[in-house]
């Protein structure tokens, strides 16, 4: 568990972690997506795949991965939740014994207000193709 929390704690994995946990990419695509050279990608993504975080394929010369399990999407809810409450940037009402857990409707909700604020803006421009 603490190879996760490790993996989840740079903030270039915990975006690759969070489109990949949406649907699969190429490396060149989560390059462009966290604004990133494809080296420096590479390198997380093997640090994510020593996690046990996402699986990768090979389609001929490129290499594709996705979220080794669908319960990312979960942890990363809650790790929004989470966040959310120590920050105070959510006004969530906190658990009682009997509640039940914050739904999947909620906690995609959250997501994607997380999703929104966390996008970069693009500081390189792109390069013209051919």
């Amino acid at each position: 568990m603490m190879d996760v929390l490790r993996a989840l704690a740079e903030p270039t994995r915990l975006r690759l972690v969070w489109a990949l946990s949406t649907r699969e990419y190429s490396v060149s695509e989560l390059a462009e997506l966290v604004d990133a050279h494809v080296a420096a990608v590479s390198q997380h993504l093997a640090k994510l795949r020593e996690a046990g975080m996402v699986d990768s394929r090979r389609d001929g010369t490129r290499i594709f991965y996705r979220a080794a399990t669908p319960h990312l999407a979960d942890l990363l809810d809650q790790l929004v939740v989470v966040g959310g409450h120590v920050s105070g940037e959510l006004d969530l009402p906190r658990p009682t014994a009997s509640a039940t857990p914050i739904t999947t409707t909620a906690a995609a909700a959250v997501r994607r207000t997380a999703a929104s604020r966390a996008r970069p803006a693009r500081s390189r421009p792109r390069a013209a193709e051919t």
